[in-house]
């Protein structure tokens, strides 16, 4: 089995919080680091602007065992975020330019597993291609459901069907996504079966709707896992679809699959990465082993949302998670 591909953009968030002045994030810096954090060794294509570049959170990428290539971009997405009674106001500083699929490494293009994650719609059309068609396509939709005004404020985008998402054999994404009258079957009739689309709901767990090749749909509601504190909810839904995706490569805390084994892994590294602000949040394979077992043994608690509201990380330590 090759090592599973990652690709999206880092964006950055506007902050006074950070001596830097902003904090790194984007889909592929969680969902990468989930994976290298459970051995599964990814490959991660990374889009950067100049400053987003020298971060510190991706030597954390590499000492995990991710094979990072990062690619220099005129602009990369950057935010200013404003936390409101009503839930997260962003706005969109610079919107990004697209990840030309050039960039791919050519050895990597044998890679039977991609995961493609955008922050803010640098994935097109032209992606679709890439991946050799036994390749199990996993797509973030969140990063292509805004609205990106340079300047003003992140819209919801209504999700609509298209080659890149035809491809995806496996979709992920957050019930706040999307309009709420929007049902999961017109979500649904925008993609191609055999696919599965994982659609989280905060503390309400969520729902994996699949369509087979003879068009038979089935339907497993999850519940979410118990967390110890939430500190911020950013990356949840991007650690969720990560996990998703080891146990669809066979990770050994997934198990079979069987009796919701494999989303039980997803909605445990859910329920860890809320409880430290930004990458330090993703957590450690023993620590994923520990929320798995009490999981099992303990119901009562809070709980944990599984999908982000944005995928940009809120907080940019000093140093690197343990």
């Amino acid at each position: 089995m090759t090592p599973p591909v990652v690709v999206g953009s880092a964006s950055r968030d506007l902050t006074a919080d950070d001596p830097r002045g902003w904090r790194l994030g984007g889909a592929v810096t969680y969902a990468g680091l989930v994976l290298a954090r459970l051995g599964l060794r990814p490959r991660l294509l990374i889009g950067v602007d100049a400053p987003a570049s020298g971060a510190g959170e991706l030597e954390w990428l590499r000492q995990a065992g991710a094979d990072v290539r990062l690619v220099r971009l005129d602009e990369g997405p950057v935010f200013t975020n404003h936390d409101t009674p009503a839930g997260r106001a962003q706005i969109c500083t610079t919107p990004g330019v697209p990840l030309p699929v050039a960039a791919i490494p050519t050895d990597w293009l044998t890679a039977t597993t991609w995961f493609l994650v955008p922050v803010a719609d640098e994935i097109d059309d032209s992606w679709a291609a890439v991946p050799p068609d036994e390749a199990l396509v996993v797509i973030g939709w969140q990063g292509l459901l805004r609205l990106l005004p340079r300047g003003g404020m992140v819209a919801r985008r209504p999700p609509h069907a298209s080659g890149l998402m035809k491809r995806a054999g496996l979709v992920g994404m957050s019930r706040d996504d999307v309009d709420p009258e929007l049902s999961g079957k017109a979500i649904l009739a925008m993609l191609r079966a055999p696919v599965t689309l994982a659609i989280t709901n905060a503390s309400e767990g969520g729902l994996l709707i699949s369509v087979d090749h003879a068009g038979r749909h089935s339907v497993r509601r999850y519940p979410a896992i118990a967390t110890d504190d939430l500190v911020d909810a950013t990356g949840a839904g991007d650690a969720f679809l990560a996990g998703l995706v080891a146990g669809r490569l066979g990770h050994p805390l997934a198990g079979s699959g069987r009796r919701g084994s494999d989303v039980r892994l997803a909605a445990a590294l859910g329920s860890l990465v809320v409880e430290r602000p930004g990458l330090l949040g993703v957590p450690t394979m023993a620590a994923v082993a520990e929320r798995l077992r009490r999981s099992l043994t303990k119901s009562a608690g809070p709980t944990a949302p599984t999908a982000s509201t944005a995928s940009t990380a809120p907080a940019a330590p000093t140093e690197p998670p343990g």
